[in-house]
This record gives C-alpha cells, sequence and structure tokens, in this order.
C-alpha cells in the first residue's frame, strides 16, 4: 500500500490484496478529444538511451552535452507542453544549456568528471537548487521559494558533472496536503498524465518524474519518498525506481514529510542507470542525524553489483497476498515467478502483511507529527514568505479558488492539531512502526533465509479523477519498506491493457547492492520494460 490509499484507509489492512479487477475499477473510457490527442508516431533519436550511450556518443562526437540538452528541451516543446500534453515538467532550468556548454568545455580540455559528465538530470520539485528557478513542493505558497543553495544531494549532482534540466510537477506536499487528493496534481503545476495512457494517473508524489522518465523527456531522474512515491510512478510509468535505505541519500535541502521515512531515490529506465545515480547520490551528510557513521555502508560504485546471473542460487520470499486478485496482475507474476526460478532462485510462500496488521493507523500519526515538525523547521529559514504549516495553511484558505480547486488539507488540519515530537503518541508510534516492522521483515528473511522478499509493486495505473480523488487499485506493496526505512527496487515486470506494473525486491537496512543484483538479473532476464505509446484511452 502507498501513501495515497494510506490516507483513505487508515490502516495497514490496506496492503492487502483487493478482489477488485481493473474492469470493476476503470469507469468508461472517454472519446479522444483534441485536448488530448494520441501521438501518431514517436521517433524521436533519443528514445530508450541510456547514460552509458550518451557518454559513447560525447565520446565519439556524435552528440555534445549542448546538442543532448537542446534534444531533450525540445522533445519537452514537443509532448510535454503540446502534443499528449504530459504536463511532467513544472519548470525548467534556463541555466540548463550553460552548464551543458561549461561541460562540454572540459570535456574538450580532457576532463571528465564521471558517467554523469554532461547527463541531463529532472530533479522533482520539492529538492532545493540554487538555478533559477523555485522548490515548491507543487504548491502556489511556495511560489516565491527560491532557496540559493542546493540541497546536499544536489551538491553530489553538480560535483558528478550533471546537466540540472529543470523541476518535474508532482502530487502537492508530496500527496501529504488532503484524503481526497489526486496524484499527480499540484496548484502550481497542473495535473500529470501517465505516457501510456493519458487519461491515466502516473501516480504519486514522484509523478512528473515518473512520467518524464519513461516518455525520455531525460535520461534519469530524481524522487523521493515516504512511502511509495517513488516506487509507485516508477511502477506504473513503466522504469526502474530504488527507495534507499533511509539516511543513505541525505535530505538535507529537501521539503520534508517525515524524518523516519524520508528519503530521495534514483528513477531510470534500466536498472543500470539507476544504479549509476544512487552511487553519485550516496554520501554521509553531518546535518542529517539518520545518515551512516562512516563509508562502510556507502558503495560509491553500485554498477559493480550488476550481475545477470545474480538470481542463481538465492531465496526469495513471495507475499503470498499477491496471488489473489486481479487476474491480469495474476498472470505477470506467475510469469516473473517463472523467469525468477528460471535463473536458479527459489520461491518461498511468506507472509509479511499478517505481521503488520497489529500497527493499524500508527505510520500516520507519525507523519503528522513530523511533517507538522519538520516543516516548520524548513520553511522558518527559507526565503518564502510563509514560515510555517499555519501560514501555508492561511495562504490555501485565502486563495483557495486556485489552491483548493478540487480538495481541500484535511491532513494539514490533523498535522497542526498535533504537538511537539516529545508528545507520547509520537513516541510510542515510532517505536510500533518502525520496530515492529524491521522485527518482522529481519525475522521472515532469517527464518527462511532469504535474500529478498518480493511482491508485485503495485496495482495498474487508476484514472485521473480530480472530483473524487484517488480511488483504491488493488494492490500495494511499499509499506513494509518506508516504515522500516529499508530498500526496496521496483523493476518492469509487464504490462496489461497497455499498463504496466513493476516487480519489487525488499531487503535490509543498507543491502542496495543485494536487490540491485537480483534485479538486474531478472530485467536482463525479462527484458519487460516497453516505450510508452501515449493511447488517448483504453481504446486507443
Amino acid at each position: 500500500m502507498h501513501r495515497r490509499n494510506f490516507l483513505k484507509t487508515g490502516s495497514i489492512a490496506g496492503i492487502t490484496l483487493s478482489a477488485l479487477s481493473i474492469s470493476a475499477c476503470t469507469p468508461t473510457p472517454k472519446k479522444p478529444t483534441i485536448d488530448t490527442p494520441a501521438l501518431a508516431s514517436d521517433d524521436f533519436e533519443l528514445n530508450e538511451v541510456t547514460v552509458v550511450q550518451l557518454q559513447e556518443y560525447m565520446k565519439n562526437g556524435k552528440y555534445t552535452s549542448h546538442a543532448i540538452t537542446q534534444l531533450y528541451l525540445t522533445r519537452i516543446n514537443d509532448i510535454d507542453k503540446n502534443g499528449p500534453k504530459l504536463n511532467a515538467i513544472i519548470e525548467l532550468n534556463p541555466d540548463a544549456l550553460a552548464i551543458a556548454d561549461a561541460m562540454d568545455n572540459e570535456r574538450k580540455a580532457g576532463k571528465i568528471r564521471g558517467p554523469l559528465h554532461g547527463i541531463p538530470v529532472l530533479l522533482k520539485d520539492n529538492i532545493n537548487t540554487k538555478d533559477k528557478i523555485a522548490t515548491t513542493a507543487g504548491s502556489l505558497a511556495l511560489a516565491d521559494n527560491y532557496v540559493g543553495k542546493d540541497a546536499f544531494i544536489i551538491n553530489k549532482l553538480r560535483e558528478a558533472g550533471a546537466v540540472i534540466l529543470g523541476k518535474t510537477n508532482l502530487s502537492e506536499w508530496a500527496n501529504f496536503r488532503s484524503t481526497r487528493s489526486c496524484s499527480g496534481w499540484s496548484s502550481k503545476g497542473g495535473q500529470t498524465k501517465c505516457p501510456y495512457i493519458l487519461d491515466r494517473n502516473p501516480s504519486g508524489s514522484s509523478a512528473g518524474t515518473g512520467s518524464a522518465v519513461s516518455a525520455n523527456l531525460c535520461a534519469i531522474g530524481i524522487g523521493t519518498e515516504t512511502d511509495g512515491s517513488v516506487v509507485s510512478p516508477a511502477s506504473v510509468n513503466g522504469i526502474v525506481g530504488i527507495k534507499p535505505t533511509v539516511g543513505l541519500l541525505s535530505r538535507s535541502g529537501i521539503i520534508p514529510i517525515s524524518k523516519t521515512q524520508d528519503t530521495a531515490g534514483p528513477m531510470a529506465r534500466t536498472v543500470t542507470d539507476a544504479a549509476v545515480l544512487l552511487g553519485i547520490l550516496a554520501g554521509i551528510d553531518p546535518e542529517d542525524a539518520y545518515a551512516p557513521k562512516d563509508n562502510s555502508k556507502i558503495q560509491p560504485d553500485y554498477t559493480k553489483f550488476l550481475d545477470a546471473n545474480g538470481l542463481q542460487g538465492k531465496r526469495l520470499g513471495i507475499e503470498k497476498t499477491a496471488y489473489t486478485g486481479n487476474p491480469d496482475m495474476e498472470a505477470l507474476l506467475q510469469n516473473a515467478l517463472a523467469i525468477l526460478k528460471s535463473k536458479g532462485a527459489t520461491i518461498i510462500d511468506v507472509e509479511l502483511v499478517k505481521e503488520l496488521k497489529p500497527i493499524g493507523t500508527d505510520e500516520l500519526t507519525v507523519m503528522l507529527y513530523e511533517f507538522k515538525d519538520g516543516l516548520n523547521k524548513y520553511l522558518s529559514t527559507a526565503k518564502s514568505k510563509v514560515k510555517s504549516l499555519a501560514d501555508v495553511m492561511a495562504f490555501n484558505k485565502a486563495n483557495a479558488a486556485k489552491a483548493m480547486p478540487f480538495f481541500q488539507q484535511e491532513i494539514m488540519d490533523q498535522a497542526q492539531a498535533k504537538g511537539d515530537l516529545n508528545s507520547k503518541e509520537y513516541i510510542d508510534a515510532v517505536a510500533k512502526t518502525t520496530g515492529i516492522t524491521r522485527k518482522a521483515i529481519d525475522k521472515i528473511m532469517s527464518d527462511n533465509k532469504l535474500d529478498a522478499i518480493v511482491a508485485p509493486t503495485n496495482g495498474f495505473a487508476c484514472t485521473i479523477d480530480l472530483v473524487n480523488g484517488d480511488y483504491d487499485n488493488g494492490f500495494g506493496f511499499s509499506t513494509p519498506a518506508a516504515m522500516a526505512g529499508y530498500p526496496h527496487i521496483t523493476v518492469p515486470m509487464g504490462t496489461a491493457h497497455s499498463l504496466p506494473i513493476g516487480l519489487s525486491f525488499i531487503s535490509g537496512a543498507y543491502k542496495e547492492a543485494d536487490i540491485i543484483k537480483l534485479a538486474y538479473s531478472y530485467e536482463q532476464a525479462s527484458k519487460k520494460r516497453i516505450k510508452p505509446e501515449f493511447k488517448v484511452d483504453l481504446l486507443g
């Protein structure tokens, strides 16, 4: 279960598989309209290109970083702002071409910073950048938030020579404003679409990054997650997403929800590209209390764990609740399990979901307390005129026609009513969510001698519904790793009705190398990533 469903159910029980099928939760498809035309053909010359290929192109002179950046800017104009109008990009970086030129000059001088030298990257718009672009969390209340200082991970990105192409749209406040929110919508950026079927929701809250990476608007992107916000949009947009161990990537300079669960994460079209980006971003930040104490937990290069035979001899636990429900998802799962077995893995049924049911609503309690505390701290030093959660709420009420045209701010109301982090309710809730979940995962893995636990990442993308908000799409497996603060990777598992979903691998703290190896082996054996078709609806 990812957070959008959690906020509706208020219970860990929502993690179990619903009997709801995709046909049962899909409204009658709309006829194509002139506002959202399908893409007649897609011959973009950088379609599905990888970071490794881009580096080779720049090395042999086929392209410069300037040329690559310009091609992506043109692509964004053609299909994000026009044509299908994906609306994945909230703001472009006016300095992008200048950064690309600087990287080209360094290359000419014989200086290559590493695998991301000259590579365009898109960032979720809750990550601070010192470029001439605001950091808004999709909120009109933060439209004036020009921070002037990079987040820790953006410093790492610049040091690696990446080109900051722009910011992506997101579910406003990372989907932590209303219980009736529509994922991928923000008051500043509007509604982002899924590139596979345009009336489908790209999922939240890293909706823009997921849609943009899938649609080849960039080489790679960065999202953030508290519970599901990297892996869910990665899954429904047919890409790879990594939610690292909490603290492996610094949270400094990222608009927060939960200090115990927040993390940034790579989003890419291949496991290789995601692994490259993870190694660049990982690092010890003295300002992040959850950062590793030394470098022993960090791998500077996660690509060395890419092994096509990485599943051989591995033991994988499959979450039992994934076996029943949507028949299309079941068919994809059975195919995935057959591939895992064919590559030498042993599959063992496990029941993690059952172990987590006693936690109930504690995860939401933790988020409410930590959101209020963390946001107040972030805003107190921000350049924006709003300086607290209370200020944001007051702005939204004063500008309701533009800030809250479809849904309100019930979650913010709940958070504002909470006390500080010394409250017994908060302390008890943290102990339950983090403690119980870690013990449950660790025990299942130890008892069964597992290398990872696997399950479908979530159900198929729902239709966009700004009036009623998101609805349950049948399954979700983000919560266990999210509450434990453990790593989670999703890889394309296949499509049904042109809609993709991913296969998840989770493991213990700082086991990124292990799950990357497993995911890469599965990816290379399955090859389930397909390019989006930009269909208007299920009828094409």
